[in-house]
C-alpha cells in the first residue's frame, strides 16, 4: 500500500512537471524550404522510397531538431511543434545533451491511409505498423480528419533518441516498453497543457496472456501472432514503468548496462543491488503490480 501510494504521488509531481515543460516550450521554429535548400538533405532508403510516392506533391519544411517532409503545412506544422516537445522531454529524463548533433532527423508525414499503404508495401513493412523509426528517420500518419492523433509521434521520437544515445544494442522489449511508456506521458501533458482533461492510461497485463519474463526479456522478434504484438507492447510498458518507479536513476543505469551488451540479470544489479537480485526475484513482484487491472495515473 505504501508502495503504491509513493507511486502516484511521483506520478503526481512529475505530471506538472511534463505540463509546465509543455507550457514553456519554443515551439515556433517550422520554417518551410525548397528541398535544394535544406540543411541536411541526405535520405535515408526508406526515405526515398516514401518521397517516390506522389513525387511531385511533397514539400520540405525544418524546425531545430528536424526535416520534414508533408504533403500540406497545416498538418505538418502540429507535427513540428509536438517533435520537438517530445524530442526535448526524452533527452531531458534520459539526460543526454542532445545540442551536438550535426545531422537533423527526417519525419515523413504521410496523411492518406492508401499513401501508407503504398508505403508500407515498398518498404517491406510489418502489416500492423503505424509507424515507424528506422535510421534515424521517422515515419508517421497523420489524417487531417482524425481530432486526436494518438500517441504514435512520441512513440518514434522516443526511439530516435534511444538510437542515438544509445545505439542499435538496446533489447526489443526495453526499446518498446520505453517507447510506449514516455509517449503516453508525454501525449498527455502536450495535451494538458494545451487546456484539455488528459492522463496517461496503461493497460494491466492479462494473467492468461503473461508473457514469463525470460521469454519477453530475451525477445529478439516481435511475435509471429499479430494478436499477441500489442501484449507484447503493453506488458514491455508496465515492466519500464515498474522499474523506472522503483528506481528512476537506477533504471537510467540498467538501459545503459543493457545497450552495452549485459546480460539482464547482471544490469539488475549494477541498477538495482539486492533490490531485483535475480530475474526470478523481479519477476515475482513484477507480475503482481503488471496483473492489477487498473489505469494508471501520470507516472514517474
Amino acid at each position: 500500500m505504501k508502495y503504491r501510494l509513493y507511486l502516484f504521488f511521483c506520478c503526481f509531481l512529475c505530471a506538472l512537471g511534463l505540463t509546465a515543460f509543455a507550457q514553456r516550450a519554443d515551439l515556433g521554429s517550422f520554417k518551410s524550404v525548397e528541398f535544394s535548400q535544406l540543411s541536411d538533405s541526405t535520405l535515408g532508403a526508406l526515405g526515398q522510397q516514401a518521397l517516390l510516392i506522389r513525387t511531385s506533391e511533397w514539400h520540405h519544411a525544418e524546425s531545430e531538431h528536424f526535416v520534414y517532409h508533408f504533403f500540406h503545412d497545416f498538418v505538418a506544422a502540429p507535427v513540428s511543434s509536438e517533435a520537438e516537445f517530445y524530442y526535448g522531454i526524452v533527452s531531458k529524463e534520459l539526460q543526454k545533451d542532445t545540442t551536438q548533433w550535426e545531422h537533423k532527423c527526417h519525419i515523413y508525414i504521410f496523411e492518406k491511409p492508401e499513401d501508407w499503404a503504398a508505403f508500407q508495401k515498398r518498404g517491406a513493412l510489418d502489416p500492423w505498423t503505424g509507424g515507424l523509426h528506422a535510421g534515424g528517420e521517422l515515419f508517421i500518419q497523420r489524417n487531417p480528419e482524425v481530432k486526436w492523433k494518438g500517441n504514435s509521434l512520441g512513440h518514434e521520437v522516443t526511439h530516435l533518441v534511444i538510437y542515438r544515445f544509445f545505439g542499435n544494442g538496446v533489447p526489443l522489449w526495453i526499446n518498446e516498453g520505453y517507447a510506449e511508456y514516455s509517449a503516453s506521458r508525454g501525449y498527455a501533458a502536450y495535451n494538458r497543457a494545451r487546456g484539455f482533461l488528459s492522463t496517461p492510461r496503461a493497460r494491466a497485463s492479462d494473467p492468461a496472456q503473461y508473457f514469463p519474463l525470460a521469454q519477453l526479456t530475451s525477445a529478439v522478434t516481435y511475435p509471429q501472432d499479430v494478436l499477441q504484438v500489442p501484449i507484447f507492447y503493453a506488458q514491455s510498458e508496465r515492466l519500464v514503468r515498474f522499474l523506472s518507479a522503483a528506481d528512476k536513476a537506477g533504471f537510467l543505469t540498467f538501459l545503459e548496462s543493457l545497450a552495452h551488451g549485459s546480460r539482464i540479470e547482471t544490469a539488475l544489479g549494477r541498477a538495482y543491488g539486492s533490490k531485483f537480485s535475480s530475474l526470478d526475484t523481479l519477476q515475482r513482484e513484477f507480475m503482481i503490480f503488471a496483473t492489477k487491472d487498473v489505469t494508471a495515473p501520470a507516472s514517474n
